[in-house]
């Protein structure tokens, strides 16, 4: 087990000192802050949704947005002159978020940094007594995920993930019209992330930006050569870093998907197809994915598509739901063996919980310390992070095989095979020859919710977690 120090001690000895080291905070009190005292808020990662969390934050009365956090110095001066411009006070800016950590005057972290970075910044943020909001997905895999959220109980912290259809209530809606039974019962909840995504190329080592130190951009990864794919945003594409789009804009649909099942949390069995076509290029993630999940007599489907597509049922990136009696998609029902859609029936459905929008509603539970008032919960964002990683691991233990929309493992299942052939013309539609192409055949996993882990299968619960780069290593336990 990790040997534990204070922040301040492991500081003194070198911030690269090759040693497993927890980071130890103090529980809090649990007090309740009140409504005008200012609440300080880190924000790590200030690329992309990083531009978001400043924004959001800044805009909330009496929040105050204390430190900029981000390996990459280039990063600060664009938000800096953004908070300038509000007269805002100016934030610090670090490069390592363990020296913000023990600043105890903050109270927030808030985590936009690449997915291999999510689930080791939120313990740590715990560990030092402060309240957390996690981008999506809170994981690189699903062992780090539970230990984010055993470190939110330990420590009594406040952490939400940034699921924010889940401060919807159109979303609510759809939930009741789903248990009302109303269309009959619910045979597929779908998922869809097709959003196009072009070829990165190849990109050879070469030496990182001066302003990136690069070491803290790896993080708990692997010690690697940088390359230009890397650094922003192209490391979705690779494994030691993100999840494909599945785990990207995907965990987002996929969290839809899941809380439209009833009582869902983890499913039964999970089996993936897909690999990653129509060009090649460095990325090792796949462009073209179906995932298959079963619970009971429910089934969870997802679909990525990169390449250009047209919508279904006027979907792109959006849930598309199967009863028996029809579908219903974007706000509409189509009846079977009719195609235009009617408006839904009504229901009545409770109505969202206090706080507004995810942001208003994080920093509400975090004055309130009411975590059972929160919209997305770290257990939740858990548990969806977790179906994009379950539909990873399946299709990283596939066999290269040839592409065929008839596959026996899922023959008998009309809607398997019908997103099967499916994507067959979407893949001709983009001059993907079928003939000769190989595309990857998942393993079909069974999977125990109440352990997480899979059922008989070794070599798929060593992709339940990783081998950690030290200092930066998420325990075995909290």
């Amino acid at each position: 087990m990790a040997k534990t120090m204070s922040r301040r001690v492991f500081l003194g000895t070198g911030l690269a000192v090759a040693a497993q080291v927890t980071i130890a905070g103090t529980k809090s009190s649990g007090k309740v802050l009140g409504a005008n005292e200012r609440i300080r808020v880190a924000v790590a990662g200030l690329n992309g949704r990083g531009g978001a969390h400043v924004a959001e934050f800044a805009r909330i009365p009496d929040v105050e947005i204390a430190y900029l956090v981000d390996p990459d110095r280039r990063t600060y001066r664009k938000h800096l002159s953004t908070l300038s411009s509000k007269n805002l006070p100016a934030p610090k800016t670090e490069t390592d978020i363990r020296r913000v950590l023990d600043d105890k005057s903050v109270h927030v972290v808030a985590i936009a940094t690449p997915n291999h970075w999510h689930s080791l910044m939120t313990i740590w943020a715990c560990q030092a007594g402060k309240d957390v909001y996690v981008e999506k997905p809170c994981s690189h895999n699903i062992h780090e995920g539970r230990i984010a959220v055993e470190a939110a109980k330990k420590y009594g912290r406040i952490v939400q993930h940034g699921t924010q259809s889940r401060s919807s209530q159109s979303w609510l809606d759809l939930q009741a019209l789903v248990q009302s039974g109303k269309y009959g019962k619910l045979l597929v909840s779908r998922g869809l992330c097709y959003k196009p995504r072009g070829s990165i190329g190849f990109k050879a080592p070469s030496p990182p930006p001066a302003e990136v130190d690069f070491n803290l951009w790896l993080g708990p990864a692997p010690e690697q050569p940088h390359h230009a794919n890397l650094v922003h945003y192209n490391w979705h594409w690779f494994w030691d870093f993100g999840n494909g789009d599945i785990g990207n804009q995907g965990v987002h649909q996929m969290d839809i998907a899941r809380w439209l099942i009833p009582g869902a949390t983890w499913p039964d069995w999970v089996i993936s197809f897909g690999g990653r076509l129509g060009y090649r290029d460095q990325g090792e993630t796949p462009n073209t994915q179906i995932a298959i999940m079963g619970y009971g007599s429910v089934l969870l489907m997802f679909e990525v598509r990169g390449l250009k597509t047209p919508p279904y049922y006027g979907q792109g990136i959006g849930n598309v739901l199967h009863f028996e009696e029809g579908v219903v998609a974007g706000g509409k029902f189509y009846p079977k063996g009719r195609g235009e859609g009617e408006p839904l029936a009504k229901v009545t459905s409770p109505t969202r919980r206090k706080g507004g929008g995810i942001f208003q509603n994080f920093i509400e539970c975090v004055r309130s310390r009411k975590a059972e008032e929160l919209h997305a919960p770290i257990e939740e964002g858990h548990i969806s992070s977790g179906l994009c990683h379950l539909a990873n691991i399946s299709y990283r233990l596939g066999k290269e095989e040839p592409f065929d929309a008839k596959r026996q493992i899922i023959a008998g299942n009309e809607f398997a095979s019908e997103a099967l052939q499916r994507v067959a013309e979407h893949l001709s539609q983009n001059g993907v020859k079928l003939e000769g192409t190989t595309w990857r055949i998942g393993r079909k996993l069974e999977f125990d919710g109440k352990l997480e882990q899979f059922r008989n299968d070794p070599e798929a619960n060593a992709l339940l977690t990783r081998k950690y780069r030290p200092p930066f290593v998420v325990p075995d336990k909290i």
